[in-house]
């Protein structure tokens, strides 16, 4: 009996046609295919498309990043929490002030979830040699990323300072 049911599920699935996308009324549903998401060259070759809000002002947004293999980010931290899923790739990320990509980052593959928690810093990317990494990142806005290395860091009493303190003892 379950095998007659599955073939006749099969052919009714096969057999049939699916209506176009256009079909829905977007009244009801906005869809996004992945083929129109807007990409937009971002920092080091990466890419990003904003997908829903403005992550520099107040409120929900929801972003998308594309890693470009060998593209670190240095030590940074957010304000405000940020949630994130692997859509696809290996995503590599460490927490605290010693940078160093190829040792002290741990792989994270396509469907894992990631809380930044907000103030606390950390780092993160793609390792040379492997594919492009997709990610889905939402949060509440300002979602802004405060370095804590190089010409721009925040070198003042807060997460960086505190990271390099736990990292001295």
């Amino acid at each position: 009996m379950k095998t007659v049911l599955a073939a006749a599920l099969a052919a009714v699935t096969v057999g049939g046609s699916a209506p176009d996308i256009s079909s829905l009324d977007p009244a009801a549903l906005k869809a996004l295919i992945p083929e129109h998401i807007p990409w937009k060259p971002g920092q080091n070759g990466n890419q990003f498309a904003v997908l829903v809000g403005d992550q520099s002002k107040p409120g929900f947004y929801v972003v998308m990043n594309r890693f470009q293999p060998g593209n670190f980010d240095q030590p940074h931290y957010h304000a405000n929490d940020r949630y994130i899923l692997v859509v696809s790739g290996t995503w590599w990320v460490a927490t605290g002030m010693t940078y160093d990509p190829l040792h002290r980052t741990v792989p994270l593959s396509a469907g894992t979830f990631v809380h930044h928690v907000a103030r606390q810093v950390h780092y993160d990317g793609v390792r040379p040699g492997s594919g492009p990494v997709e990610l889905l990142v939402f949060g509440q806005g300002p979602g802004d990323r405060i370095e804590c290395t190089g010409p721009k860091a925040d070198n003042g009493p807060g997460p960086c300072a505190d990271a390099k303190a736990r990292e001295a003892k």
